[in-house]
């Protein structure tokens, strides 16, 4: 055997912080050569991602309405993870939280704004919260892959909102156009700083998941069952109550960055409504180690780098594509460098320059 992966021994801050800007500067070494073939000037080009996302007012507004969705989902699969139930359903969590919260929204925009808004605040949560129970019901109950069970209620999720935009809650008036009706003024999250008020809820929420995973028994009970089924029914731990009670909170969560992405952003529903926010946030939960304030850092360099790479595609005329790689070659370095903070790779160079030689002959 030439090569072999080690568990390493944990390593601490320093250590980590340096392998994760080595592997930035990786990014950007390769990005570069990847921009030079397209004969652009690299340092230009990342100046203009820069001054894309951070540029101006708006555009760090803009950049924060990207943060917003990122962190929150990242804060309720993170709830999740920490159990070792792997939540890959937040995008169907986050559309079913948006379907509840537009439905009231469609319905009974009479209410009082405050009101109104509360109304949706929970719908979402619960709309999110029983797309999160079924597969935890299926895992606590016979033990299945919820891997497998929340992926494929995405898509199940997803074409429910088709058929409503298509169907049953198409707007009338949009002259035959497959859409639904815009949310009155008082379904509409009002805006603070220039940003829509849920960048408030997202400082709520991480300071409630930070403190419920690290000073609350539940966070307790879910760490310990994360680490082991068999000491956590040693300790009295009810494993069944604490998967559902898990995966309400973290399906919840996620359901409510529907409220605000329908709320806040589209001002409506449709099928496009999470733009990939619940895939991008596993990354982040990973990133950020499980930890909120990690996560949110994050967030906020994700945030800038999808602002960033949209800017240069008009600055520089990169096709949309080209943008794309640029964002795929930041996130394979980095996600090699959480590689790196776990495990080494071990060479055995004498049998490897002997198997060398052998073949050569």
């Amino acid at each position: 055997m030439q090569f072999r992966i080690v568990i390493k021994s944990e390593i601490g801050k320093k250590k980590r912080v340096l392998i994760f800007l080595g592997s930035i500067i990786a990014a950007l070494i390769v990005s570069g050569l990847f921009l030079a073939f397209l004969n652009l000037n690299p340092f230009q080009v990342y100046i203009a991602m820069l001054q894309g996302s951070v540029g101006s007012v708006y555009r760090i507004e803009q950049t924060i309405i990207y943060a917003i969705p990122l962190i929150i989902t990242s804060l309720g699969v993170a709830i999740a993870f920490k159990m070792k139930f792997w939540n890959i359903g937040a995008e169907g969590q986050i559309l079913m939280g948006a379907f509840m919260a537009s439905y009231f929204a469609l319905n009974y925009s009479f209410l009082p704004r405050f009101i109104l808004l509360l109304i949706m605040f929970f719908a979402g949560f619960i709309g999110g919260a029983v797309w999160g129970i079924i597969p935890a019901f299926f895992r606590a109950k016979w033990g299945t892959n919820e891997t497998i069970i929340t992926l494929m209620m995405n898509y199940v999720a997803l074409k429910w909102v088709v058929y409503l935009q298509y169907g049953p809650w198409k707007d009338p008036n949009a002259f035959g156009f497959p859409k639904l009706a815009n949310f009155a003024k008082n379904a509409v999250l009002p805006e603070l700083f220039g940003v829509h008020i849920g960048w408030i809820i997202a400082v709520l929420l991480t300071i409630f998941v930070y403190f419920f995973l690290n000073r609350s028994k539940k966070g307790f009970e879910i760490a310990v069952l994360g680490e082991s089924a068999i000491t956590a029914r040693d300790a009295g731990i009810n494993i069944f109550r604490t998967i559902i009670f898990a995966m309400v909170l973290s399906g919840g969560i996620c359901g409510i960055v529907g409220f605000i992405e329908a709320s806040g952003v589209e001002q409506t529903l449709t099928k496009d409504i999470t733009g990939g926010v619940g895939y991008t946030a596993i990354i982040i939960a990973w990133l950020g180690a499980l930890k909120p304030q990690w996560m949110v850092l994050a967030s906020f360099l994700f945030a800038i780098l999808i602002q960033g790479s949209s800017y240069i595609q008009s600055a520089f005329g990169i096709s949309a594509y080209s943008a794309q790689l640029l964002e795929a070659i930041v996130l394979f370095f980095v996600l090699g460098s959480d590689f790196f903070t776990r495990y080494k790779l071990i060479i055995d160079w004498p049998s490897l320059l002997r198997r060398t030689k052998e073949n050569g002959k």
